[in-house]
C-alpha cells in the first residue's frame, strides 16, 4: 500500500500556473508598475521573480548546475542574504525584458518545472531543506509543497497590487497553502515552555479557511488531528490577513487589530512572529 503524501500539491501546479498567466495577460501597461506589498518590488518585478524561480530551480534540481559563487553555509541568515542578493540581481536584469516576453517565458517554464517536480520521488531527500520549518533535511513532497507556496503568495502579491479578484482563496488552492506554511509552527512553538497536553488552536475564517490544532507532547509541539475540548491559546484570523503574516508583509499593529486572541499571549506572539518564506 502506497504511503499517503501529507500535503499533496503537485496536481495544483497546472491550475495555479494557468491562473498566473490569466492575470498577467489581463494587465494594463500601468498595472505592471504598481507597487506590491514587497517594498522593493513592483508587479513586473514579482512576475520576473517567479520566472527566476522556475529557471533557477530547473538549473539546480533537474540539471544539477550550480553557480561558481554558490554559497556554502548552513547558517539560515547567511542563506537568506545570499538568496536575496540573487533575487535582486535577477530582477534588475529583467528590467530590460518586456511584459509580453515575461508571460511567454513563464508559460514555457511553468510546465517545464512542474513536469520536473512530478518526476521526483515524494519521500526521497530533497535537494534543499525547508529551512523556514526548522528542517535540516526535507523530503521531496515538502519541497514541492514549499514551491507551491512560493507560487501562491507571489501571485497573490500581484493580484493584491492590481485589485483583481483572487481565486487563490478558494479552498482548493488556499488550504494546501496554509497547511504547508503551518508546518513551521511547531518548530516556532517549541521556543515556549508548556505542559504536556497543552493545545494551541488556530481558526482561519474565509471561504477557504478552517481550523488547525497543536498539542504539546514529550517530544515537543505536534499537529493534533482532533479538535481539543480546551485550548490554552486560541487565535482567530481571517484569510486576507494570514497570507500577509506568512510572507512577512503586515505590521504587528495591524496584525493585532485584525486578530482575536484568547488564552496565553506568549504562544500567540510566537505565531505572530513566524514566517513561511525565505525572507
Amino acid at each position: 500500500m502506497d504511503t499517503a503524501i501529507p500535503i499533496p500539491t503537485i496536481d495544483l501546479f497546472p491550475g495555479i500556473d494557468g491562473l498566473l498567466i490569466d492575470v498577467l495577460q489581463s494587465l494594463e501597461p500601468a498595472d505592471w508598475q504598481k507597487q506590491t506589498l514587497s517594498p522593493a518590488w513592483k508587479v513586473k518585478d514579482v512576475a520576473a521573480h517567479l520566472l527566476d524561480g522556475n529557471i533557477r530551480s530547473l538549473s539546480t534540481s533537474r540539471d544539477r548546475f550550480f553557480a561558481e559563487d554558490a554559497i556554502r553555509t548552513d547558517h539560515f541568515r547567511e542563506v537568506v542574504d545570499y538568496i536575496n542578493l540573487l533575487n535582486m540581481d535577477w530582477v534588475k536584469a529583467m528590467k530590460r525584458v518586456s511584459p509580453d516576453m515575461l508571460i511567454a517565458l513563464l508559460s514555457v517554464t511553468n510546465k517545464m518545472y512542474s513536469d520536473h517536480l512530478r518526476e521526483l520521488p515524494p519521500f526521497d531527500t530533497a535537494i534543499f531543506p525547508v529551512a523556514w520549518a526548522g528542517e535540516a533535511e526535507s523530503q521531496n513532497w515538502f519541497h514541492i509543497a514549499r514551491e507551491y507556496t512560493e507560487k501562491w503568495h507571489h501571485q497573490q502579491q500581484i493580484r493584491h497590487a492590481v485589485g483583481v479578484l483572487s481565486p487563490l482563496f478558494d479552498r482548493t488552492y488556499f488550504k494546501p497553502y496554509v497547511d504547508t506554511s503551518l508546518r513551521a509552527l511547531p518548530y516556532h512553538l517549541n521556543r515556549v515552555k508548556a505542559e504536556e497536553g497543552d493545545t494551541f488552536s488556530l481558526i482561519v475564517s474565509g471561504h477557504g479557511g478552517g481550523e488547525w490544532h497543536y498539542m504539546y507532547t514529550p517530544e515537543g509541539w505536534a499537529v493534533c488531528q482532533e479538535p481539543p475540548s480546551y485550548s490554552v491559546t486560541k487565535v482567530r484570523i481571517d484569510d486576507q490577513v494570514i497570507w500577509r503574516l506568512f510572507s512577512n508583509q503586515i505590521s504587528r499593529e495591524e496584525l493585532h487589530d485584525r486578530t482575536l486572541v484568547t488564552g496565553r499571549k506568549e504562544l500567540a506572539d510566537v505565531f505572530f512572529g513566524m514566517t513561511a518564506v525565505m525572507v
